[in-house]
C-alpha cells in the first residue's frame, strides 16, 4: 500500500504545483524573453487546455493501455516538458513545454486515480483520496512561493526543472507499485470528438487573448471558427456510436450546472490569479518571492474553510453553499478592486482571505455533481469536471488578460501612469462579475428540489438528496 499512496501524492503535487508555480515566474520570463502580454498568457494557457481537451478520453486511453505504460510514457512526456522549458530562449521553445506537460498531465490524473481503484481495498482508498487531496492544498499553498524563490535566486528555468526529482522518483516507484495490465474489453475512445472539441476550444482560446491586442478581424475569424467547431462537435455527439459525452449526463440538469457554475468561478478567479504577481512587481515594485507570497494566504483561506463545508451542506443545501461561496469570492474581488490604487499589499490581504475561504465553499460543486450522476458514469463525469476546470483556467486568463490589456492600452493613450493597475482593477471587476452570475445560477441550478434525481438502480443513499 506504501508505494501506491507516496505515487499518488508526488503525483498530485506536482500535476498541481506545475499549475501553479509558473504564475510567479511569469514576469521573469516575459522580461527574459521580452514577452508581449498575449504570448505569456499562452505559457499558462498551453497547460490547461491541452488538459481540459485530452481528459475526457484519458481514462478509456488507460484501460485500454494499461497502467504502468500510461504513467510510464505521461512521466516520461511530462519529465521531457520540464526540461525543454527549463532549457528554453524563445517563446515558441516554452509554449511547447507547457504543452507537451499539459498533455501528459492529462493521462497522469486518470492513471494515478484508477491506482486508488486497483491497488487500495474500501478503507484504504478513503486513506488515498485523503492523501491527493492534501497533496493538492499543499501544491497550491507553495506554489507561489515556490515560484518566486526559484524565480529570484536561480532563475525561472528552475519553475521547470524542480519538477525533474518528482518525475525520477516516481518512475522508480513505478516499479514496486502494482499495476493493471491492458483491458482488452475497454471502450473505444472518441478521440475524433475529442479533436474536434479541443480544436474549438483553442481556436476561441485565441479569439478571446486576441481581443486584447486591439484587432478586430483575428478574433472575428477565430472565434466564428471555434463556434463552427463546436457546432459540429455537437452535432457528431448527437449520432455518434461511440459518444464522448454520455447522453445520460448531459440531460443531468443538475450535472449540467455544475459544469457551467465551476465554469463561471474559474473564469472570474483563475485570471486575477495569473495577473496578480505581474501587478506586484510591475506596480508595486516587489520582487519575485514577495510578489507571488500574497496568494498563499488565498490557499490558507482554503484550507482553513474546507471544514466548513460539511457542516453547512447539510443545513443550508449544496446550492446555497456554493452561491455563498461565489458571493464570497465575489465581494473578496471587489475588496481588492476598490484597494488596488494603494500602492501596498497589506491592505489587499482581507480581500484574498475571502476569496480563498469563498473558493472552499464551492467545493460541493464536484461532490454534489459525482453523487447525482449514475455509478456507472462516474468516471467519466470526474473527468468533464476536471477538464471544466482547466477549460474555466485557461479561459479565464484569455479573459481577464484581454480586459486588462484593453484598459491598459486606453489607459496608456491618455498618458496614465497607473495603465496596468487600471486594467488590473477593470479585471477583478469583470471577474466579480463573473462570480455574482455563477452564484444566481447555482440557487437555480444546482437546487435538489428542481434538479433530477437518480434512480434507485443508480443510487443508494446520496448524501446531499437529501439537503436543503
Amino acid at each position: 500500500m506504501r508505494p501506491t499512496l507516496v505515487m499518488i501524492a508526488l503525483g498530485a503535487f506536482v500535476t498541481t504545483l506545475d499549475n501553479t508555480i509558473v504564475a510567479a515566474g511569469a514576469p521573469s520570463i516575459a522580461r527574459d524573453l521580452a514577452l508581449d502580454l498575449p504570448t505569456l498568457q499562452w505559457v499558462s494557457i498551453g497547460y490547461m487546455l491541452p488538459f481540459a481537451g485530452l481528459l475526457p478520453v484519458a481514462g478509456t486511453l488507460v484501460d485500454r493501455w494499461g497502467q504502468a505504460a500510461t504513467l510510464r510514457a505521461g512521466l516520461l512526456g511530462f519529465g521531457a516538458g520540464a526540461a525543454v522549458g527549463g532549457l528554453a530562449t524563445t517563446a515558441w521553445l516554452v509554449i511547447s513545454a507547457r504543452i507537451l506537460q499539459g498533455a501528459a498531465a492529462a493521462f497522469l490524473v486518470p492513471a494515478l486515480l484508477s491506482l486508488l481503484r486497483t491497488n487500495l481495498d474500501e478503507r484504504r482508498r478513503a486513506v488515498g483520496a485523503t492523501v491527493w487531496t492534501a497533496c493538492l492544498a499543499v501544491a497550491l499553498a507553495l506554489g507561489p512561493t515556490l515560484g518566486g524563490v526559484l524565480s529570484e535566486y536561480l532563475g525561472w528555468g528552475w519553475i521547470f526543472f524542480v519538477n525533474l526529482p518528482f518525475v525520477a522518483a516516481m518512475l522508480a516507484l513505478l516499479r514496486k507499485v502494482a499495476v493493471a495490465g491492458r483491458d482488452p474489453a475497454a471502450g473505444r475512445p472518441a478521440v475524433l470528438s475529442m479533436l474536434v472539441a479541443t480544436t474549438g476550444m483553442v481556436l476561441v482560446t485565441a479569439a478571446v487573448v486576441e481581443l486584447g491586442e486591439g484587432d478586430v478581424l483575428v478574433p472575428a475569424v477565430s472565434g466564428v471558427a471555434g463556434i463552427g467547431f463546436a457546432i459540429w462537435f455537437v452535432l457528431r455527439e448527437r449520432r455518434a456510436r461511440d459518444r464522448l459525452v454520455p447522453g445520460e449526463l448531459t440531460g443531468q440538469r443538475v450535472f449540467s450546472g455544475a459544469l457551467v457554475v465551476q465554469l463561471l468561478w474559474g473564469l472570474g478567479v483563475s485570471g486575477v490569479f495569473f495577473f496578480t504577481p505581474l501587478l506586484h512587481q510591475e506596480s508595486l515594485g516587489l520582487g519575485p518571492v514577495l510578489a507571488g507570497s500574497p496568494l498563499v494566504v488565498v490557499a490558507i483561506a482554503v484550507v482553513a474553510a474546507t471544514p466548513l463545508v460539511p457542516w453547512a451542506v447539510p443545513r443550508f443545501g449544496p446550492h446555497r453553499t456554493v452561491a455563498a461561496g461565489l458571493a464570497t469570492v465575489a465581494v473578496g474581488l471587489l475588496a481588492v478592486a476598490a484597494v488596488n490604487h494603494v500602492p501596498e499589499v497589506l491592505p489587499r490581504i482581507p480581500g484574498l482571505v475571502l476569496i480563498g475561504a469563498g473558493s472552499a465553499l464551492t467545493t460541493p460543486l464536484t461532490s454534489y455533481a459525482l453523487e447525482i450522476v449514475a455509478e456507472r458514469h462516474a468516471g467519466t463525469a470526474s473527468g468533464l469536471l476536471t477538464a471544466s476546470r482547466e477549460l474555466s483556467s485557461a479561459l479565464g486568463v484569455a479573459l481577464i488578460g484581454a480586459v486588462l490589456a484593453v484598459v491598459r492600452t486606453a489607459r496608456l493613450d491618455e498618458g496614465a501612469a497607473s495603465a496596468l493597475a487600471d486594467g488590473y482593477t477593470a479585471g477583478l471587476l469583470t471577474a466579480a462579475g463573473l462570480e455574482i452570475l455563477g452564484a444566481l445560477l447555482a440557487l437555480r441550478l444546482l437546487n435538489p428540489r428542481a434538479g433530477q434525481s437518480p434512480s434507485r438502480s443508480d443510487k443508494r443513499g446520496a448524501p446531499f438528496l437529501s439537503s436543503r
